[in-house]
């Protein structure tokens, strides 16, 4: 599989437990989970989304709106099960010149860890919608927790070679509902394709590593397709339009 070593090859970083953390607690509800019971990729994706949201708002960064998700690296231990209570813990595990690296990490109550996470997010201005500088004020905040871990904002999946002379197509239909309040598709709607994946596999569980990047936005009235290769579970998959990538995913079991 073109993706598999590329995606293995990403280091998901030990919690250090220094510097600013932020914690909140959460309950798998009925819309997050799978008629089985397990907690759902897009809802995950969902809540990491929505700690990262509360953790910049608590800090009060100058500018916590304007970010962008570039890549999503998930290691699902044990999935989250409907009704249980489960702690997501967040702190930045690498700091780049335009970009950061938030690690989240899903606790049961008894402080196993279920769920790592890390995620690039990509500091842009909102005249130009480009890459800018991290502001000072979020530098101030998050080095202690990063311990000077440096993060480059270069794609695992995009330049691996991809077999689309394997590949299934097949149309990815775009719902109102996908879209956000930026206007694009909304990062946890991506997740519902490698959801598909698994809903089609049920041999393939944890542990697992699925791994999402945002190469160009979906934006509405756009059409992609979804052109995916299956070897033993394990998915290599593109979201693309024409000639254009929209997105590279890649899941299977974590070694």
């Amino acid at each position: 599989m073109a993706f598999r070593d590329a995606a293995l090859s990403f280091e998901m970083v030990s919690r250090t437990s220094v510097g600013r953390e932020f914690t909140a607690r959460r309950r798998v509800r009925l819309g997050d989970a799978t008629p089985n019971g397990r907690l759902r990729l897009d809802a995950l994706a969902r809540y990491l989304q929505d700690v990262s949201n509360d953790d910049t708002r608590v800090s009060e960064w100058s500018d916590p709106h304007w970010w962008v998700v570039r890549r999503t690296v998930v290691d699902v231990h044990e999935f989250p099960k409907y009704m249980e209570e489960i702690d997501l813990v967040t702190w930045c595990g690498g700091l780049g010149s335009h970009w950061a690296e938030r690690r989240t990490q899903l606790l049961a109550l008894d402080g196993r860890v279920l769920v790592d996470a890390a995620a690039l997010w990509v500091h842009i201005d909102q005249d130009t919608m480009q890459p800018s500088r991290v502001p000072d004020d979020v530098v101030e905040t998050l080095t202690e927790s990063s311990g000077g871990r440096v993060v480059g904002a270069r794609l695992l999946l995009r330049d691996k070679l991809f077999d689309a002379a394997r590949a299934t197509n097949s149309p990815w239909p775009l719902r109102f509902s996908d879209y956000d309040a930026v206007g694009h598709m909304n990062n946890a709607a991506y997740w519902e394709i490698v959801e598909e994946h698994l809903a089609e596999h049920r041999d393939l569980r944890a542990p697992l590593r699925a791994v999402v990047e945002h190469v160009v936005q979906v934006d509405p009235g756009q059409n992609p397709v979804r052109q995916s290769v299956i070897v033993d579970n394990e998915l290599d998959l593109q979201l693309t339009e024409n000639d254009t990538m929209h997105s590279a995913m890649w899941c299977g079991v974590l070694s």
